[in-house]
This record gives C-alpha cells, sequence and structure tokens, in this order.
C-alpha cells in the first residue's frame, strides 16, 4: 500500500484499530519509532497505543523519548505518556 503522507498512515492505523487491534498496535508502534516521520505524528502515534496495547505503548514512548533528533517539547510529552501509560491502575 501506498501512502502520500505520515498522516495517511497514522489514519490508517487508527480505523485497523476497530477491525484488528493486535494489527494497529503493530502499525502505530512502526509509526512512533520510525526516525523518517515528522516528530508529531510519531506522537500521535504513541497516544493511541495505550487504549489498544500498553507494552506497545511503552516501547512506543520509549522510542520517541529516546530519540535525540526529536523535539524536546515532543520528548516530554513522549515521557509524560509513558509515565501514565504505566501507572497503575486503580
Amino acid at each position: 500500500m501506498h501512502y502520500d503522507c505520515d498522516e495517511d498512515r497514522l489514519t490508517t492505523a487508527g480505523q485497523l484499530a476497530a477491525h484488528d487491534p493486535r494489527a494497529a498496535a503493530q502499525a502505530c508502534l512502526a509509526i512512533a519509532s520510525d526516525d523518517g516521520v515528522g516528530d508529531e505524528v510519531r506522537l500521535s502515534a504513541a497516544e493511541l497505543l495505550p487504549a489498544i496495547d500498553p507494552r506497545a505503548a511503552a516501547q512506543a514512548c520509549l522510542a520517541i523519548a529516546g530519540d535525540d533528533g526529536v523535539g524536546d517539547e515532543v520528548r516530554l510529552s513522549a515521557a509524560e505518556l509513558l509515565s501514565a501509560a504505566t501507572a497503575p491502575r486503580s
């Protein structure tokens, strides 16, 4: 499948969540881990993950937060998302 832009990949991954959550999690993790994708799109992909797959969310957040090529504000947001995704639920 060919995508015109990063946002198309993200939209497709989001739509996939309703039909195949596991595949959607893999797609979102791939987008969030892809350093060729824009910072905000990577973060958006990571933000979809906690509801689908908390472990994949943690991996995605670590990939973004640990990438020094990503802007500081996005890295901070990824770290905050990681904290929220891994917090014990009551």
